[in-house]
C-alpha cells in the first residue's frame, strides 16, 4: 500500500503531522510519499489556483501507480501496491477534487478547511462529497479547536476523527494537559488502521 500525501498551502512535506506518518506507517506495510507541490519546489511563496494544483497533482499519478521496478511497496508477485492519496490542509483539498479520476482507493484528509475561520456559511463540504459520492473510502482527522472546522461541524456522512486539543496545525499547548507524542500516536493510528482496511492493503509481516 502506497500513501501519496501533498502539504498545505503556508507549509511543506516538514509539516509535523506528514513526518510522523513518513516515520510510523512503513512498519506497518505502508508506504508513505511526501509529494512537494511543484511551486514550492520552484521556490514560490504562494500557491497557484486550484485548478493549477490539481493539474500538478494528476501529472504525478503515472509514477505512483506504475513505479519503477524495486520502489518499495511492490508485492512478492512484483504487483505494484495500491495506491491511497491525501494531505494536509490544502493538500488534502486537492486530493478529494482529483481522486475519483486517478484510481486511488481512498482518501485521507488532514485538517481539512471545511470553511474559512469565521466564515461557517462559505462551507467546501462538497469536495468531500465528491470522494463518498464516487465510493471512494475516505478519512478526516481534524483538530478539536481547528478554526478552519471542528469535528461537530462536518455534514452528516462525515466523522472525523477529533485530535484532542489540537489546532489546525494539530498542535497543543501546554495548558492543555496534552503531551504532543499522544497527539502524533492519535494520528499515525487512526490512519494506519484505516490504511490498512482499504483494497489490496497488506500489513507489514510480524
Amino acid at each position: 500500500m502506497t500513501l501519496a500525501l501533498g502539504h498545505g498551502a503556508g507549509g511543506g512535506i516538514d509539516a509535523p503531522d506528514l513526518v510522523a506518518l513518513a516515520a510510523a506507517l512503513p512498519a506497518r506495510g505502508v508506504t508513505v510519499a511526501l509529494v512537494e507541490q511543484p511551486w514550492r519546489v520552484a521556490g514560490k511563496r504562494l500557491a497557484p489556483a486550484p485548478r493549477t494544483l490539481d493539474t500538478a497533482w494528476r501529472a504525478l499519478w503515472p509514477a505512483l501507480a506504475d513505479p519503477a521496478d524495486g520502489a518499495a511497496g511492490f508485492t512478492t508477485e512484483g504487483a505494484a501496491p495500491p495506491v491511497a492519496v491525501g494531505g494536509r490542509s490544502a493538500g488534502a483539498r486537492v486530493a478529494c477534487r482529483t481522486a475519483a479520476g486517478t484510481g486511488a482507493v481512498g482518501v485521507l484528509a488532514l485538517a481539512f478547511p471545511l470553511h474559512p475561520p469565521g466564515r461557517p456559511e462559505r462551507s467546501r463540504a462538497q469536495e468531500l462529497a465528491a470522494v463518498t459520492g464516487a465510493g471512494l473510502p475516505l478519512l478526516v482527522v481534524q483538530g478539536e479547536r481547528d478554526p478552519f472546522g471542528r469535528p461537530g461541524e462536518f455534514p452528516a456522512g462525515t466523522t472525523p476523527v477529533p485530535v484532542p486539543a489540537a489546532d489546525h496545525a494539530f498542535a497543543v499547548g501546554v495548558r492543555s494537559g496534552v503531551d504532543p507524542a499522544d497527539t502524533a500516536a492519535v494520528i499515525t493510528d487512526a490512519v494506519g488502521d484505516w490504511a490498512l482496511a482499504l483494497p489490496g492493503a497488506i500489513p507489514a509481516a510480524g
